[in-house]
């Protein structure tokens, strides 16, 4: 399988790009969800959101270095048989996937950093707090997180379903560049 995009699908890394940020997206949606719910006697109580974190600026790393690929390999062009409400839509979507992605990890970092101190990852190192002592900066930016997290979910369940159209009804090749297949 070829690095780069070609015109007729993706290359290998766009491609474990794609699908590693959509598990990881998926993985901390559902450890978040988790999370929010442990009492303070629980033994994750610390140990969740300090993953989820880490997790999230990884995240946060994986989405800087895919914008870096879309312009070192553009994407295939979109199909000629899309019409023109299905490019604008194809782009759209993309286009609030990306910028949902980094909202909600900048809200989330938001959250993090209210009080000032940085944020560990796997002990490794530390992401400074550049942001602190805004006006309720944490509550704020915990319920714009929230609500950021469910609509970026709720966009990927449907970005999924148009692939999953696109290959069972439309029948074109839509899904199979991403999976690495040729036309």
């Amino acid at each position: 399988m070829q690095w780069h995009n070609s015109p007729a699908r993706y290359g290998l890394v766009s491609i474990l790009l794609h699908w590693g940020v959509a598990l990881t997206v998926f993985g901390l949606f559902g450890l978040g969800l988790w999370m929010v719910g442990l009492d303070y006697y629980s033994s994750w109580y610390r140990s969740a959101p300090a993953l989820h974190k880490a997790i999230g600026l990884c995240l946060f790393a994986a989405m800087l270095l895919r914008l870096v690929w879309r312009f070192l390999s553009p994407p295939p062009p979109l199909l000629d048989s899309y019409g023109p409400l299905t490019r604008l839509g194809a782009r759209l979507g993309h286009g609030l996937l990306y910028l949902g992605l980094f909202a909600v990890i900048i809200s989330g970092y938001l959250i993090s950093t209210a009080d000032g101190r940085g944020i560990e990852v796997f002990g490794l190192f530390e992401v400074p707090a550049l942001v602190s002592g805004l006006p309720n900066q944490e509550d704020v930016a915990g319920l714009v997180h929230e609500y950021l997290a469910w609509g970026l979910v709720s966009l990927s369940v449907l970005h999924a379903l148009a692939a999953l159209k696109h290959h069972f009804i439309d029948r074109d090749v839509t899904l199979k560049r991403m999976l690495g297949c040729s036309r």
